[in-house]
């Protein structure tokens, strides 16, 4: 092999390895933040992820929000109208948040089941509903009309 050829063999083999290392970056960092939606019920089910942050989204049920002791704190349920979970958030909630509302809230689960919420995004008017809740309540109401 010429000298020529042994200096375009290790740029094309560096350059590989350098996009190869990119690539492995990319996708360490992706699946890294990466959150997928869950419903209540796909949580009741234990389909959500017990040790990674996920996206839990639904309606807050009626009746539901308690403020426990003096701090920002705020404990409520929501639901799809098959199931509903225990959320916990600390923090200023939206000004649009508020009972009978649709939410996504992004968190992850504690160990006696409850959803701890590390942000709460709340709808942005009375029509908007989130494509997700959308979704995955209908797909509930649907299979409620089958049985």
């Amino acid at each position: 092999m010429t000298p020529a050829r042994k200096k375009r063999l290790g740029l094309i083999i560096l350059m590989v390895t350098g996009v190869a290392i990119g690539l492995s970056f990319a996708l360490k960092s992706l699946d890294e933040n990466i959150m997928f939606f869950f419903s209540p019920s796909e949580v009741a089910d234990g389909k959500a992820p017990q040790d990674r942050l996920f996206r839990l989204g639904g309606m807050v049920v009626d009746g539901s929000v308690s403020r426990p002791g003096e701090g920002l704190t705020v404990v409520f349920d929501l639901t799809d109208n098959a199931e509903s979970v225990t959320v916990e958030y600390t923090g200023i909630l939206p000004d649009l948040f508020r009972e009978g509302q649709g939410i996504v809230a992004n968190g992850k689960l504690n160990s006696n089941g409850a959803f701890v919420a590390q942000e709460v995004l709340a709808k942005h008017d009375e029509n908007y509903m989130p494509p997700e809740i959308a979704a995955a309540m209908k797909a509930k109401t649907d299979a409620v009309k089958l049985d």
